[in-house]
């Protein structure tokens, strides 16, 4: 859990920067999103096949140039 101690004379919007910035580095907001709704195994599995064939595109465009 991203946690955050406001040091004496910092700002408040200091101090959610750096709770931001912790909270984005935990990749707490990629697992709630992640366990926000159920997919089902066939959907999980073509949802990953389609990154990977996108990943392999952008791969391949780079290489072209």
């Amino acid at each position: 859990m991203a946690e955050v101690v406001i040091q004496e004379g910092e700002s408040l919007e200091n101090a959610l920067r750096r709770f931001k910035r912790k909270v984005q580095g935990e990749d707490i907001i990629k697992e709630i999103k992640r366990h926000s709704y159920y997919m089902k195994p066939g959907e999980k599995r073509r949802a990953k096949e389609a990154l990977s064939r996108k990943r392999l595109r952008k791969k391949q465009r780079r290489e072209q140039d």
